[in-house]
């Protein structure tokens, strides 16, 4: 999937708005008609808030019923005041935000171990109540090997961080078209 400048701006900017909305809900309200095929496409998405390099919130959605440029929206929403990691963002750091999205692909079955593409796959696992999701960027930017990607995983869901180790995993990868404000393009 290859989203446009045009758009990837246009779902900054509704992120941005919808963050905003929470600390002023008088805002004028923003077009969220959605202008192109991809912009009305049900993807899945996640967006991450940084502030400076450090994480501030990350919500999304793996699958959506709504079209993309509303499921943005609600999940920036979501980040900013629903991230049970942290306290709801406030006023005075809503000006230091960087926002990163991740559009999803669908997701399809990851058969072995050998398969995972590291900095391309982004990995679900699911297995009874627990869940845990990775996204593609994670271990790149953590400097993770496989193992640690597969150990953090699993941790994210609530096992041990060796229970890959133990048996097999049924697990779903996808992939993800991840742009931010501070990439060259966009600025």
């Amino acid at each position: 999937m290859v989203l446009s400048i045009t758009e990837k701006k246009q779902l900054l900017a509704l992120a941005h708005f919808s963050i905003e909305s929470g600390f002023n809900p008088k805002l004028e309200p923003l077009n969220t008609n959605a202008n192109t095929e991809l912009l009305k496409a049900k993807l899945g998405a996640f967006v991450t808030i940084k502030i400076g390099k450090k994480l501030r919130g990350c919500i999304g959605y793996i699958q959506s019923d709504d079209e993309l440029s509303k499921t943005i929206m609600n999940a920036a929403f979501q980040a900013a005041f629903n991230d049970p990691r942290f306290a709801p963002l406030t006023e005075e750091e809503f000006p230091q935000i960087k926002l990163e999205i991740s559009v999803l692909s669908e997701t399809f079955p990851i058969n072995s171990y050998e398969e995972i593409v590291l900095g391309k796959h982004g990995l679900i696992l699911e297995e009874g109540a627990r869940k845990g999701l990775l996204l593609p960027q994670v271990p790149i930017e953590h400097r993770m090997s496989k193992d640690t990607f597969l150990s953090s995983l699993c941790s994210k869901a609530g096992f041990s961080s060796n229970y890959w180790r133990e048996k097999q995993l049924k697990l779903n990868g996808f992939t993800a078209t991840v742009f931010s404000e501070e990439d060259e393009d966009l600025i």
